[in-house]
Order: C-alpha cells, then structure tokens, then sequence
C-alpha cells in the first residue's frame, strides 16, 4: 500500500475516527484503526464493537491495501508532522513507513482480516437535520443523562422525530432535559412517528464529528442501528433496547406558582450561591418566590450567600430547595432572555421553561427540608 495525503488533513480524520476507540478494548485489533486505500481517498475506521466512525481523507494512491494500525500511537504520530504532504508506504511484513520532509517512522501493522465490518444502512430510512441547531440540541440534552442506571435506556437521549417537529429527551432520576425542533420531515409510510435511543456517549460524538462546512446532518435508521453522516465522515452505532420512561407522565399539565425573572440573573445568582452550597453537607440552594421577588440563598459553616432578584410572580408564593449542581445543570443551559419557573409545592417538581416559545423544557425536582 502507498499513498500521500495532507498531514493536516490526515489528522483531522484521524482525531474523528479515533473517538471510537474504547479504553478498555474486547480484542487488541479493536486498539487499531483500519486504513483502506478507496479510489481517490484513504479510509480511517475505529470501531469498539458497538460504535464505529469512520472518516475519508483525499489521497494520491500509487498501490492500493488495507492495514490495521495503533489508533493512538498513529494519531500522535501525525500530530508531530510537519505541516506537508505525509508519505506511506507498506511492506510485505505490514510495516508502515512515514515520511513528511525530513521526518521517517516505521509503525507495526495488524491484518485487517479480524476488523470488523461498519454496518451500512445507506439503503434505509433518512432523516436531514439542521447541523447547527442540532449541536446545540445535544449540548444542552447529554448533561441530563443517566451516566449509571439499572434501567438501560436511561443511559441513552430518546430521539423522537414527527412529521413537524425532532425532539431530544434526557432524564436521570433528578431531572428531565428536553429539546425540540420544529421543521418538516418526511416519515415511512404510515408512520407518524420515530423514536430511537441513543447511547448516551454517541450523543456527544455525533456532535464532535460534525463538519463545519455542512449545512445538514444524515441519519439513517433501522430497528437495532443507526448511522449518521456530516461531510466525510459516518458513525455508526447500536441503538440501545428497551423502552422509554413516559417522560410525557412526569411533566406537570398545571401549576400554582409561576415565576419570570431574567435569565442572565437567574443563572450568575445561581452560580455564586453554588459556591456557597458546595462547601456544605447537603449542597443546598434555597428559593423564596414573593411577588416582585425571587431570594435565592445557600449556606455552609463557611458562610452564607443571599441574592436578590427582580421577578414576575403569578400564584402562591413558595419557599423550595434545589440541589445546588443539579438546578445549576439547568440554568446555565437556558437561553432566551427571560424564563419562567413552574410550580406547584415544595416537594414537587419545577418546569423551567422560555417565556415564550417552546424550544425547551426542563424539570428539576426539589429537596425535602425541614426548618
């Protein structure tokens, strides 16, 4: 195998598929990425057994092959290129030469006979998505999902897609973090709805391989995989089996406490009564709702720390206790210039939400504490 490529280029693709490695790989050759010449361009693969990424470099082929070789040492090795054309060629022995100006490594290779193949669901249902909106969707979803659970598909976002609107849901016992979409999507043949989970940690891959230079995102469904495609890049994962929670069931249709206040306030109070609250047992931040007013308070035996906000109430004042890092997760991931906050009794849960539109919705529950 001989082929030259961009060494910029060539690390780029390698920085996309190598997010697939794991760190603690089932098979040494799931340590390795596949390289495969094709055409005009060198394949770069990763995969460990659930998730593959594979992402396509142009190159100038002279000797077409394939090889297996260590994702991890090769991508640090054409870190420290010099900026050029890179230059590889293979032996009989799979040993890999590379030459950049006056650099020269020789890297050991695997057969690619025990790799395993990238599902390709090219044939089967697509959905497009705006790539920007969609980033942002996941960034402010993935921090709202179950990291452990004895239920599995909490681990994963649900992923809901109707003929006008994509929604983005993640809850792990505490709170609930929901994005929506609204746009025209063309679904099967009878169907007015697609659901899918989505391991949690492929949620933040799709988002890191995005291609600035696109416009939309492909994904590709079936019952058991999914793929997506921005640029020249496609990951492809198993989805994760089971049902969903009823999130719909959690979220308040009611409420007889709402509060406005402005977002930028309401997060920086939040953040510095979060100090506070950390250097206590319980990590507490407290809320007192009156109407033109909204305390938030924290304390700890090293002090304490009081805020004072301007808000809008409609209904009965309320006092309620939140987990400081649990109700800054949420705050700081609201957006519009104003927001509200819906409740209905201390111990039950509080709907944050825009003052207008609905681009998002997020449920924290509360703290029982006793004065």
């Amino acid at each position: 195998m001989k082929f030259e490529c961009s060494a910029q280029e060539l690390l780029g693709g390698l920085i996309n598929a190598t997010r697939a490695l794991s760190s603690r790989p089932a098979m040494q050759i799931l340590e390795g990425v596949l390289i495969r010449t094709n055409e005009d361009k060198v394949e770069l693969m990763c995969s460990d057994g659930s998730l593959s990424i594979k992402s396509c470099v142009k190159a100038n082929i002279s000797q077409e092959g394939e090889v297996v070789l260590p994702g991890k040492l090769l991508t640090e090795i054409v870190r420290k290129l010099p900026e050029g054309t890179a230059a590889f060629s293979m032996n009989d022995k799979l040993m890999m030469t590379i030459r950049c100006r006056q650099s020269r490594s020789t890297i050991s290779g695997m057969n690619s006979a025990e790799f395993p193949q990238m599902k390709d669901l090219t044939n089967t249902f697509a959905l497009h998505f705006h790539q920007k909106r969609l980033r942002d969707m996941i960034s402010k979803v993935t921090f709202a999902i179950a990291m452990q659970e004895s239920r599995q598909s909490l681990t994963g976002c649900l992923m809901e897609v109707t003929p006008d609107e994509l929604r983005l849901v993640g809850l792990d016992g505490f709170r609930l973090a929901l994005q929506r979409m609204h746009d025209n999507f063309i679904l099967p043949d009878g169907k007015d709805k697609i659901s899918a989970i989505i391991p949690g940690r492929v949620m933040g891959e799709i988002a890191s391989i995005m291609d600035d230079h696109q416009e939309m995102i492909t994904f590709h469904l079936d019952n058991t995989h999914m793929m997506v495609t921005s640029g020249e890049t496609t990951l492809v994962t198993s989805l994760l089996a089971g049902e969903y929670i009823n999130y719909r069931q959690i979220l308040p249709t009611a409420w007889l406490t709402r509060v406005t206040v402005k977002r930028k306030e309401l997060q920086e109070s939040v953040e510095r009564a979060s100090l506070m609250a950390r250097e206590g047992k319980n990590n507490l931040i407290r809320m007192k709702a009156t109407q033109g007013n909204l305390k938030i308070t924290s304390m700890s035996e090293l002090g304490d720390v009081l805020e004072d906000l301007d808000a809008n109430l409609e209904g009965e004042d309320i006092e309620i206790a939140f987990n400081a890092r649990y109700i800054s997760d949420v705050v700081k991931n609201v957006d519009e210039e104003c927001c509200t906050l819906c409740m209905n009794t201390n111990v039950s849960p509080c709907v944050i939400s825009p003052l207008e539109g609905d681009n998002y919705l997020y449920l924290v529950l509360p703290v029982r504490v006793f004065n």
